[in-house]
């Protein structure tokens, strides 16, 4: 099937059911990152440090598959020229209603992570990439057009997910049990039985997502190019039932940098 038109769709979806990543920021975030005031998330609790950033006033910026209101517009407001790439057009619209809400001037594409043919080579400082790249089935090519469009010293900031999450039946892990069932590289394509397909892509019109080993995920970036100069791990917190994250990290972060 077509992963990314039907991921697309649903990521519509989950902005009509108002999910915790598709709604903007508050004006009040805006006015004080105005002021130097500001951080931004690419796991789901932990604040980027800001030594991670480059200099950010006049800096190109992708926020690669960031739609939903929450990365781009702090980052505009800080100074960044943000361009905001999405599969979503109702999560960019997010994005679009900050900018028009408090002034900011961001551009929005609708594209695939996997290709970034509409931009020119090296036209960008900063690339940020949260935890995103779980929907699509292969993410070294993500890696390899994120080089190619940074800037020789150009930054990739990217978050994901930590593969041990996909080894447990999720049907167990709701109950609050862990339960291995699958093997890493993970597919919903390839290991959801016909009910679980059929809930999964039918009824609940969820999006489909990929468990990728660490090789493809570290590994690849410094297959693709990158120097990794940052690392940290994050997890749900209290406020999430995770069974998972009561035990170990279960997502992680790196910065990394297209050498000169």
């Amino acid at each position: 099937m077509d992963v990314f038109a039907h991921n697309r769709e649903a990521w519509d979806k989950l902005v009509e059911k108002h999910n915790r990543w598709t709604v903007a920021v508050s004006s009040d975030v805006i006015g004080r990152a105005r002021q130097g005031d500001w951080q931004i998330v690419l796991t789901p609790t932990r604040p980027v440090p800001r030594r991670w950033f480059p200099v950010l006033p006049g800096a190109a910026t992708l926020c690669l598959v960031s739609g939903g209101g929450q990365q781009g517009p702090v980052l505009a407001a800080a100074g960044a020229q943000v361009t905001v790439l999405d599969a979503s057009d109702r999560q960019l619209a997010q994005d679009r209603l900050a900018a028009e809400r408090d002034g900011l001037s961001l551009a929005t594409v609708q594209g695939d992570m996997a290709d970034l043919s509409r931009f020119a080579d090296a036209c960008f400082d900063l690339i940020v990439h949260p935890c995103s790249n779980c929907f699509v089935p292969d993410v070294r090519p993500v890696w390899r057009e994120c080089h190619r469009v940074l800037r020789p010293g150009g930054v990739l900031l990217a978050g994901f997910v930590n593969p041990v999450r996909y080894i447990f039946d999720d049907d167990q892990m709701e109950a609050g049990r862990l339960a291995v069932r699958h093997a890493i590289p993970y597919s919903d394509l390839a290991t959801l039985d016909e009910d679980d397909r059929h809930r999964t892509i039918v009824a609940e019109h969820e999006p489909l997502e990929f468990g990728h080993t660490l090789e493809d995920q570290i590994g690849g970036q410094l297959d693709a190019g990158f120097v990794i100069t940052g690392f940290y791990e994050d997890r749900y917190d209290e406020s999430d039932s995770d069974p998972v994250s009561e035990h170990l990290p279960t997502f992680m972060a790196t910065r990394a940098v297209s050498p000169v």
